[in-house]
């Protein structure tokens, strides 16, 4: 049987744009994942989330090896489980995805000027990803 907590749902960033964004928002550290946003960690096999519309809002950097974009999805950076809807940009080695999380929860982030529109493909996955 698998493991429930390997699983997880979300959207995952549109590899058309991907590039753009990288331009757009270079990566400060090493490990570029620039992958997807997080809905929902955990719980089993869930279905793919619907279709949402999202902007990036905002950037944060710990100057320690932890990049992440704030993304509002649907008009609101709040996700269910009170965390804040993030894309992990770059990773320092030795850091982890899942870390995003916790600079995001103990430092406020840059809002950007004008949001930048991005295009995320709900999905259902399954992996130790970030969230």
């Amino acid at each position: 049987m698998s493991d429930p907590t390997s699983f997880y749902t979300g959207w995952l960033v549109d590899p058309a744009e991907r590039e753009a964004l990288l331009a757009r928002f270079p990566p400060l550290y090493e490990r570029v994942v620039a992958h997807h946003v997080t809905l929902k960690f955990g719980g089993g096999e869930a279905g793919s989330p619907g279709e949402v519309t999202a902007q990036i809002v905002g950037e944060v950097d710990d100057g320690a090896g932890v990049q992440a974009l704030i993304v509002a999805i649907d008009g609101s950076s709040a996700r269910p489980d009170g965390g804040v809807f993030h894309i992990t940009w770059s990773l320092a080695d030795g850091r982890e995805a899942r870390e995003s999380n916790d600079v995001i929860a103990a430092r406020p982030w840059a809002p950007l000027d004008t949001p930048v529109p991005v295009r995320l493909i709900p999905a259902a996955l399954s992996s130790s990803p970030a969230r």
